[in-house]
């Protein structure tokens, strides 16, 4: 099937991404730590910490995202919990990050960001088990205890009785 290899797929490229964001954000604050360029008076000091410190933080969360998808390409199994929510957020980053670096970097890196929301949204589908339908009889024919296997029976309401109104002044004498 297709399942595992998505999985697969989408470790490798979080795992990367998530390497590549640190350094570029590692780079970036040694540049402006070397530079000493300030912006609007801002401490140049603070902003090299500020953009390794953001670095760390996303190449980490990028890199939980991966091992999540690690997870579950080694499980075949469905990602669950926290695990889920990783990856569903991860797919809205990645659809914002595509929204802002169309306009910042341009149409390669936009590609690029659609793509992983893609291969994200096809690993979060591919998993998503349809539901059995009511009637399917185990293999065999027969039921856990080896009997036939029957439908249940039809749901019925109660049915309420209709209110008896009093009748006024009808027939009565008086």
């Amino acid at each position: 099937m297709i399942r595992r290899p998505v999985a697969w797929v989408v470790a490798v490229v979080l795992f990367a991404e998530a390497f590549g964001l640190a350094a570029l954000n590692w780079f970036l604050g040694v540049v402006v730590d070397r530079q000493d360029m300030s912006l609007a008076g801002l401490d140049p000091h603070m902003m090299s910490v500020s953009s390794k410190i953001g670095g760390i933080v996303f190449g980490l969360y990028f890199a939980l995202c991966g091992l999540v998808a690690l997870l579950v390409a080694l499980r075949d199994r469905p990602p669950a919990g926290l695990g889920r929510v990783l990856l569903i957020s991860a797919a809205v980053v990645h659809g914002l990050l595509g929204a802002f670096t169309v306009g910042l970097v341009g149409w390669t890196a936009f590609l690029f960001m659609v793509l992983v929301l893609a291969l994200i949204v096809l690993l979060l589908m591919t998993y998503d088990r349809p539901a059995e339908p009511a009637d399917a009889a185990p293999e065999g024919g027969k039921g856990g205890d080896g009997s036939p296997v029957t439908s249940p029976p039809a749901p019925t309401t109660p049915r309420c009785p209709r209110p008896v109104r009093p009748t006024v002044g009808a027939g009565a004498a008086g």
